[in-house]
């Protein structure tokens, strides 16, 4: 089954953006980018790109490509920003046949790979886009929701008035975390998500990204503190591309 069929907001692009609209992602990544990387302006491949928001922002002062494999969110994201060069693709099978200064992979695109080989090939599909120096930036899960108590809150954007129920779970045999939502609409319908993605706990992060020739650089939770205790479920960690002379 496709992501969308999961998720109420990657069936309505519209509402994707609603909720993200507050999103800092684009601006602590060129915090980043200025702290970590080689090139301050350089170009960026952002992988699960979603509909652009972040890289829209990001291509003010970089050459951008965008890629996400779900066709809607691309076909949203080119009427949005028509100067962009957005593609649909495969984050574990893309190939571009060039390499960038800078590769992100955020908003738990990561996390919906679930399996091993999966997991590998996304890196495989990093170091295939990396030269030396390349900085990646990756954005995913590293620990169960930190509450198992259901939530509910109001929700008023791109024509959506409803109230939202979220409950999350967790199985630690296979590494997935489990967000269950149910929109109540205030027409009387009802929409429902069952979103699942799989941690990655810090440890495994390093060991995938040294497997594929990145050395681990940093890896936070509070984007204003790169060295302090992680507190979140959701991380950023940040490697460079430095494979081994053969």
């Amino acid at each position: 089954m496709s992501l969308a069929e999961h998720n109420v907001a990657y069936r309505r692009p519209d509402l994707y953006d609603a909720l993200t609209r507050d999103s800092t992602a684009a601006v602590t990544c060129q915090r980043l980018i200025n702290d970590y990387g080689s090139v301050p302006t350089g170009s960026v491949l952002d992988l699960g790109c979603g509909t652009a928001r972040d890289l829209a922002v990001l291509a003010e002062s970089h050459d951008c490509v965008g890629v996400d494999i779900q066709p809607a969110l691309i076909d949203h994201a080119r009427h949005q920003h028509p100067a962009l060069d957005l593609r649909v693709g495969d984050l574990r099978t893309i190939r571009l046949d060039r390499t960038f200064d800078t590769i992100l992979c955020l908003g738990n695109s990561l996390a919906y790979l679930h399996h091993n080989e999966d997991i590998r090939a996304a890196f495989s599909t990093f170091a295939a886009h990396a030269q030396r120096g390349t900085l990646l930036l990756i954005v995913t899960q590293i620990a169960p929701a930190l509450t198992t108590t259901p939530t509910r809150g109001r929700v008023e954007a791109a024509g959506i008035h409803a109230e939202v129920s979220t409950e999350h779970s967790w199985d630690a045999r296979t590494q997935i975390a489990t967000l269950r939502r149910t929109w109540q609409l205030d027409d009387g319908t009802t929409e429902t998500d069952r979103i699942q993605r799989r941690v990655l706990f810090p440890r495994e992060l390093e060991l995938y990204a040294t497997l594929a020739g990145f050395c681990p650089l940093a890896l936070f939770t509070d984007p204003q503190d790169h060295t302090g205790p992680i507190t979140g479920s959701t991380a950023y960690f940040v490697a460079k591309y430095n494979p081994a002379v053969s």
